[in-house]
């Protein structure tokens, strides 16, 4: 049985969250296979909103199992925060989420780091939400980080000492920032008899023999494609692969495994954060979009940067991911306008393009732009694709014919039940 995988394809927030908790019945494990607790998955069913940052989001679904893959990086203190949420929530997870014990922890002096650097950088910030991300990958990849399975060895404290111990050598370099070590300190260690207490798998072994047994496979991805480290818009990235390769790397899948990709959108564009974003408004029409689209970041509350959807972008995010299923989201927020555009090409140095540029940070963009006639009309209701208002279904057929894969699921709204799928 192949694995599936869902991902953004833009730059975040592209309602991940929403598209998992609806598909995950259809599976028999949701398993994270990168990212931290910088993800906001948002869900909303039953008049309440869940965010989760690091847990899978098929944990509301009673009946599937849920792995934190060995690509994660795990801040203790999160998901403490985010398990005691569930029990308020009369959510029933502890036999039923797992983590993999080579997922890597993030330390409070990752966050310290995170900050310190951040703060010295002045104007040149990238926007890191400063969840210690970064440090902890980049211990990650320097070979002395800690691990899930480390929590459960009896020389832990000396490996957690010696890797404190070098963060602080490596902060002298930065100026001091407002960060009380010795109290963040004490809360991770007493939220680890938390982590401690969910079930420690060895990820790779324990996804491969659950394929071998013909069990169903969702894969989540954190962020969006365009934040992937090695094909996003460097070095306003983050610190993970985001894209479907990803996969392979968080949770110890072969590439012969992977099976539907099913990649989201949002019916517009949105960026959090700093770095390139093609197709952002200054003017009023780009107020508007985040008014009506509540554009505010779901784990920092950044109000988001909004503009037009972007062809060219998408484009190069489903090639490099495979994607075979588009997911288009939040296509009511586009109902009050009276003109829908979409970038259809780029204007570069007086050459006209369809791919984004290495030095997309550095260059001029001017998108060329198709408009569409708005339909002026609520969503509100609407269950089954024929019965969209023939200007939005047009919207969609635009999309889909310019970007070569078939829409297979709408969405009108944040809640659950607010869904519309399409025939592909």
């Amino acid at each position: 049985m192949a694995v599936d995988v869902i991902l953004g394809l833009q730059w975040g927030d592209e309602g991940k969250g929403k598209i998992v908790d609806y598909l995950a019945p259809q599976y028999d494990i949701i398993a994270r296979f990168q990212g931290g607790p910088n993800a906001g998955h948002t869900l909303k069913f039953d008049g309440k909103k869940y965010v989760l940052h690091t847990i899978p989001s098929g944990i509301f679904r009673e009946e599937q199992l849920n792995l934190i893959g060995n690509g994660v990086v795990i801040d203790p203190i999160t998901l403490e925060r985010e398990l005691n949420e569930l029990e308020e929530a009369g959510v029933q997870y502890q036999h039923r989420l797992l983590v993999a014990r080579k997922a890597h922890l993030i330390l409070p002096t990752h966050r310290y780091l995170d900050a310190a650097s951040e703060a010295a950088k002045g104007k040149d910030k990238i926007g890191s939400t400063l969840r210690g991300i970064g440090p902890t990958y980049m211990d990650k990849t320097g070979r002395n980080g800690l691990r899930v399975g480390d929590i459960f060895r009896a020389d832990f404290k000396e490996k957690y000492q010696a890797l404190k111990n070098k963060h602080l050598q490596l902060a002298k370099i930065y100026p001091d920032v407002d960060f009380d070590i010795a109290k963040e300190e004490q809360q991770w260690m007493e939220s680890l008899e938390k982590l401690r207490s969910l079930t420690p798998v060895d990820g790779e072994y324990y996804i491969n023999e659950a394929i071998k047994e013909g069990k169903k496979i969702l894969a989540e991805g954190a962020q969006g494609s365009m934040l992937d480290i090695d094909y996003g818009t460097y070095p306003f990235v983050t610190s993970s692969n985001t894209i479907t390769a990803g996969v392979c790397t968080g949770l110890g899948v072969s590439p012969q495994q992977i099976g539907e990709v099913i990649g989201i959108s949002k019916a517009y564009c949105t960026r959090v954060g700093s770095g390139p974003f093609p197709t952002e408004l200054f003017d009023e029409t780009g107020e508007q979009l985040r008014r009506e689209g509540g554009e505010f970041g779901a784990t920092t509350g950044r109000p988001r940067r909004c503009g037009w959807i972007d062809l060219p972008q998408l484009k190069y995010t489903i090639m490099v991911n495979g994607v075979t299923q588009l997911v288009i989201t939040k296509l009511d927020v586009l109902n009050v306008f009276t003109e829908v555009k979409a970038a259809h090409a780029y204007q570069v140095a007086g050459e006209i393009s369809q791919e984004l540029p290495y030095d997309i940070c550095d260059v001029d963009i001017e998108p060329l732009y198709n408009s569409y006639p708005g339909w002026q009309q609520s969503l509100e209701g609407i269950q089954d694709y024929d019965s969209l208002p023939p200007v939005a279904k047009s919207y969609v057929m635009a999309l889909e014919e310019s970007l070569e894969v078939p829409v297979t699921m709408i969405s009108t709204g944040p809640e659950r039940s607010k869904l519309i799928l399409k025939k592909a």
